[in-house]
């Protein structure tokens, strides 16, 4: 049996965590307490079904990518190098268009920057659908919503003899959309693919010629050295920027999906961040990491390069300084509790499980009137994250500035 060919689409440039922010790391590289959501990835292709890994990426990220593959150890890799970004469809089909992989092999294309647990139901998955492969069809992977989130497009199927034919692409729902295509069995698109070689050229010679003619000559006319495509410039812009969803999927009947009820997230905001460490702070929690407040106490987790994660922990009755910060902006999620927010003139309530954006400058403060503690996981950003960082404006406990 060929083996897959695993294709890691890392051009991302992490512009949705770092709103504002004029030094933003892409998130596939951001170390989150020595390891990366790219390192993870390499590791996952690591498994024997899996071929030798290609990289599709730009010159930007050249450097970080080597010193990636060399801290896991692999060898042999591919790395296509795009000269200008043209968003998921041209990298695809680019990837799949070096002489290396063979016409009918398949190819999963796997995001740099996602995090994925239990990969043993997601290699038995991959290996259970690979003989539905023909030339013509993708398979998509659907994550079973954990809950109705807009952050995600999603998609509906229907049974078709032994595989579930996707029916319906719905690109990020409001709130209350999302909760309806819940009922209706609707899957978040982790955009995840699975297809051959032959299929991805027939559907771009079908549906996107133009693009298909282009990547094809910036391929012919590639530099290629130590491993490395260098595409043509001329050749690869002429091709239309779209994503693959846009480019092929919505225009395709022929795509099924590989339905996964597994943890999956793509730490694709603060929130998910927050949740993420929240998850795993038994590991990170030490005593000397510890502060005693008036109001309760905080921990940091986690400091990270111009990010830091603390948990604070809110006693019943307890109110923090009525404040603001300079410096830094903050992602709040409350993990348990209700708690009562200051945010600039409004006041309001927070549930377990809702998020709050305090933005550099604005004037804030938490609240706990109940008689359960709170506690929030919150994200300081910014490139000073000093506890000094605080003007504060009224405080029950008298340390106003």
């Amino acid at each position: 049996l060929m083996k897959i060919r695993p294709v890691i689409l890392c051009g991302g440039s992490g512009t949705r965590l770092w709103t504002n922010q004029k030094n933003h790391q892409a998130k596939q590289f951001i170390d989150f307490g020595n390891w990366t959501l790219l390192g993870k990835t390499l590791e996952r292709t690591k498994n024997q079904i899996f071929d030798t890994p290609l990289i599709s990426t730009n010159f930007k990220y050249l450097k970080e990518i080597k010193k990636h593959l060399k801290k896991h150890k692999i060898k042999k890799y591919k790395i296509i190098l795009e000269p200008a970004k043209m968003n998921t469809g041209p990298a695809m089909l680019s990837a799949a268009l070096i002489k290396d992989v063979s016409d009918t092999q398949p190819l999963l294309f796997l995001s740099a920057d996602h995090l994925i647990q239990k990969e043993k139901i997601f290699y038995k998955e991959i290996k259970k659908n690979r003989k539905h492969l023909s030339n013509k069809n993708t398979f998509i992977f659907g994550i079973k919503p954990t809950s109705a989130s807009s952050e995600y497009g999603y998609f509906l199927t229907k049974k078709n003899k032994n595989v579930n034919q996707v029916i319906k692409f719905i690109e990020k729902p409001n709130l209350s959309k999302a909760k309806y295509l819940i009922t209706k069995k609707g899957y978040w698109n982790s955009g995840i693919f699975f297809l051959r070689k032959d299929s991805i050229i027939n559907n771009f010679k079908k549906y996107q010629l133009r693009t298909y003619i282009s990547c094809q000559k910036a391929i012919l006319k590639s530099k290629y050295l130590k491993n490395i495509y260098y595409l043509n410039k001329q050749a690869f812009i002429k091709s239309a920027p779209k994503s693959f969803d846009k480019a092929i999927l919505e225009k395709t009947k022929d795509i099924n999906a590989i339905k996964l009820n597994i943890p999956w997230s793509d730490l694709g905001s603060w929130k998910e961040i927050c949740k993420m460490f929240n998850d795993n702070k038994s590991l990170l929690i030490k005593k000397k990491n510890i502060f005693y407040r008036p109001w309760g106490k905080y921990t940091n987790l986690f400091i990270g390069k111009n990010f830091l994660i603390k948990e604070l922990y809110i006693n019943p009755k307890g109110i923090l300084s009525l404040q603001k910060h300079l410096h830094r902006s903050e992602h709040w999620l409350v993990t348990q509790g209700t708690p009562k927010i200051t945010l600039n003139k409004k006041i309001f309530m927070k549930n377990t499980n809702e998020n709050i954006f305090i933005p550099t400058g604005v004037i804030h403060r938490i609240e706990n009137p109940n008689k359960k503690p709170v506690k929030i996981i919150e994200a300081q950003l910014g490139s000073i994250l000093k506890e000094t960082d605080i003007i504060r404006y009224q405080d029950i406990y008298g340390r106003v500035n």
